[in-house]
């Protein structure tokens, strides 16, 4: 048995709380991932993001009525596989290299058995005196007849030796808009089967139907269906939904959402929620019988809820300050989302269908403003929703650049800032993309000065 001052499980997020604070102190880190580093840095956020850049300048290159001559551009995937993973398996490497000359780093699978002791896969037992578990989260299992084998995740499909010629993507949510975003931009024949009627169900219901109108328009989309079987067929995959539609396509995505790790790190030790996340408090304590745990700590996928990685990152901050005895809390508030999808889609607070009968909605497209105009668009749109006091409630983005736009409303709203003299306090360089939150601002004040 081995005992350390502090053992983080999981190298995302967590591999922050060992700051310069525990330099030269007893620290263990473990984790079993492939690639050093987390979900956001080898699977998820960063590599993504590469290649949905790519997939956004072929698609925009696709736009008609700009008055522009000759063919679009077309993707090489080896060569953005080599741009992505180039630069994300050496920092991978480099941060793997520099956390195990900086502490111990215990490379495999590794559990709690208690509060304080962690037992490896392999047998070896460590006690550590503070606990983080940040042990992220893993992709649903479809619940069909199919081998593992056939299916690729979001793990390991933008790591395929061949860009497939046709790919079924299962699952409606953010994770199946972004890959239908790019494997259709790389030239793919897409197929997303929604299980229910469209695409990203969770956002504002009008941001929601105007993204599924739009998906339809660029791949194929079966909606109200579930996936039966995923067998072998002639050199590829045949996928059986249960309306009776069968598709065959070279490869298939499981993009059905994620699970928290909670079971491979101490099932059954502390409180946990009905989808199996730890339940903890504002100071990011775990929680058992209702009460804290003293000293075991959680953070990111495996308790927050949002799936987001500056949650993690936030809530990583948190845990450090408080290791280090300060009061810290997680209470930031409201927490922005974007899927960078095609269309982009940013969000955060209340939805429209959610607002009290005296909140007031505001929608303004983009096509409203003059940089509307130069990006001939007319299918984007922001959307407010606002107390009758004028509170922020919530803000909801479809088009080019809405994880940006967005960034001036949560700002706002995190302060508590009223919308009433938002607009007309500050200049909008004209003529920016950002007039169309100038606009809506100023609609949502003109409503409720009518109501009052």
């Amino acid at each position: 048995m081995t005992h350390f001052e502090l053992a983080v499980i999981g190298a995302g997020s967590g591999n922050t709380v060992p700051g310069q604070r525990w330099k030269g102190r007893d620290v263990v880190l473990f984790d079993d991932g492939e690639w050093f580093g987390g979900t956001c840095l080898n699977h998820g956020c960063i590599p993504t993001k590469m290649f949905v850049r790519v997939a956004d300048i072929v698609h925009e290159a696709q736009q008609h009525g700009l008055g522009l001559l000759g063919s679009a551009p077309k993707a090489d995937w080896g060569a953005v596989q080599s741009r992505v993973f180039d630069r994300t398996n050496a920092i991978s490497l480099s941060g793997e290299a520099w956390r195990d000359r900086t502490t111990r780093l215990v490379r495999e699978t590794s559990a709690l058995v208690d509060d304080h002791t962690i037992v490896t896969a392999s047998g070896e037992t460590f006690t550590a005196d503070k606990v983080v578990i940040a042990a992220g989260s893993r992709t649903r299992s479809l619940d069909c007849e199919h081998d593992p084998r056939d299916v690729l995740t979001s793990d390991s499909v933008m790591r395929v030796d061949q860009l497939p010629s046709s790919l079924v993507i299962i699952g409606s949510g953010a994770v199946a808009a972004e890959f239908a975003h790019i494997f259709d931009g790389f030239g793919t024949q897409v197929t997303v089967a929604a299980r229910r009627g469209r695409m990203l169900r969770r956002e504002d219901e009008l941001v929601s139907q105007r993204f599924t109108e739009l998906a339809e328009q660029r791949y194929r989309l079966l909606k109200d269906v579930s996936p039966v079987s995923i067998e072998r067929a002639d050199g590829g995959l045949r996928t059986t939904f249960d309306d009776g539609t069968v598709v065959e396509s070279d490869a298939v995505l499981n993009a059905t959402g994620r699970i928290p790790n909670t079971d491979r790190v101490g099932a059954g030790i502390f409180d946990t929620h009905d989808d199996g996340r730890l339940v903890t408090d504002d100071a990011l304590r775990v929680q058992r019988d209702g009460k804290p745990v003293e000293h075991v700590y959680a953070l990111g996928d495996v308790t927050s809820g949002f799936g987001l990685k500056h949650v993690a990152n936030h809530q990583a901050r948190v845990i450090e300050a408080r290791l280090a005895g300060e009061d810290a809390r997680d209470t930031l508030s409201p927490v922005p989302a974007a899927t960078f999808a095609g269309p982009e889609v940013a969000s955060f607070g209340m939805r429209s269908q959610d607002a009290p009968d005296d909140a007031v909605v505001v929608t303004r497209d983009y096509g409203s403003t003059a940089y509307g105009w130069a990006l001939e668009d007319s299918s984007s749109f922001l959307r407010l929703v606002v107390s009758s006091a004028g509170e922020l409630l919530g803000a909801h983005i479809i088009g080019p650049h809405a994880s940006m736009l967005l960034q001036p409303l949560v700002q706002a709203a995190s302060v508590g800032a009223r919308i009433q003299g938002l607009a007309r306090g500050q200049y909008w360089p004209h003529p920016a993309l950002t007039e169309v939150i100038e606009n809506a601002l100023l609609e949502a004040e003109d409503l409720l000065q009518g109501e009052g």
